[in-house]
């Protein structure tokens, strides 16, 4: 259970005793019978609710725990998904081979990712280097290839393409071409402890990996419908998975995320309860301070 669960509850119940015994002692020592039972049965009563409405406040949410249908040695399958390359994406294409000057005809010049600066850096840095851009049509400009089309290819089919290509044309004898995408991000908005935007860093990264990132859901995040929105072109799809189901969760399209996805996290009610004007709702100790001041007010009158 989680430790603001516990705080809320352990307030709850110690200003629900406080009622009761602001009830009890607020209640006539000796009146006549008839009197008496008539008073006894009103406290009796909002003791009752006090009681109830604390019971409430301290029930265990059957919602936070993750996977509830998961259990021990359980199998779940699904199909593999991996990243694809659209237009706007940026590829960093680096071809090596034993002539190492031959391959260099291939290779855009490592540039700083600094901002405003102005000095190329020689090749073999890490500190960043110059990327193809993916055209509207799907296409890069590849030295010496042209235009080649890699849209809704893998890196590896990418690869393997260039590779076939090079060789076809006698221009490199023993390449090996690496593709790498280098402006892919996902956003996770919402309720989680970090929200914000994080680099997609393999080809089979989830939406598990993507919240993991972000710190996790807050305790008040809505486990049962996190929302994934993926644009495709004009095209803009949104996908409901819950954290509660496993299998369901192995089984969505949104489980492998793409480059460009937004996961957004609902608040639950508790959070939109709190959202209110003053805050002052059933779940907040204030709540059952004032109604321990109105109970008072309500039963001091009725003893006159």
């Amino acid at each position: 259970m989680p430790r603001v669960t516990n705080t809320r509850c352990f307030s709850v119940l110690k200003l629900s005793i406080i009622l009761i015994i602001i009830l009890n002692l607020t209640a006539p020592e000796k009146e006549s019978h008839r009197h008496t039972m008539r008073h006894l049965s009103f406290h009796q009563i909002l003791a009752a609710f006090v009681v109830l409405l604390a019971t409430a406040a301290c029930s265990t949410p059957k919602d936070v725990i993750y996977f509830q249908d998961m259990k021990n040695d359980n199998t779940y399958t699904g199909y593999q998904q991996t990243i694809t390359i659209k237009p706007a994406d940026k590829l960093s294409i680096l071809v090596h081979s034993r002539d190492q000057q031959l391959v260099d005809l291939f290779n855009l010049p490592y540039t700083p990712r600094t901002l405003g600066a102005t000095t190329s850096m020689s090749r073999g840095t890490n500190q960043g280097i110059s990327s193809y851009t993916v055209s509207p049509e799907g296409n890069i400009d590849f030295p010496l290839l042209g235009e080649v089309h890699v849209e809704g290819m893998t890196r590896l089919e990418i690869a393997g393409l260039i590779k076939g290509m090079l060789i076809s044309k006698d221009y490199v004898r023993d390449p090996v071409v690496t593709v790498e995408l280098t402006n892919g991000i996902v956003s996770v908005l919402g309720e989680v402890s970090k929200p914000g935007s994080y680099t997609i860093d393999r080809d089979d990264m989830t939406i598990l990996d993507a919240l993991g990132l972000a710190g996790d859901l807050t305790i008040y995040g809505e486990r049962e419908e996190v929302k994934l929105i993926r644009s495709s072109g004009e095209k803009q799809e949104t996908y409901i998975v819950s954290l509660l189901d496993a299998q369901a969760l192995r089984n969505s399209p949104a489980y492998f995320i793409q480059q460009d996805d937004v996961i957004y996290v609902d608040p639950n009610k508790t959070r939109i309860r709190q959202s209110t004007l003053n805050g002052n709702t059933l779940m907040t100790p204030s709540f059952w301070i004032s109604l321990a001041s109105l109970a008072t007010t309500i039963t001091a009158l009725i003893i006159r």
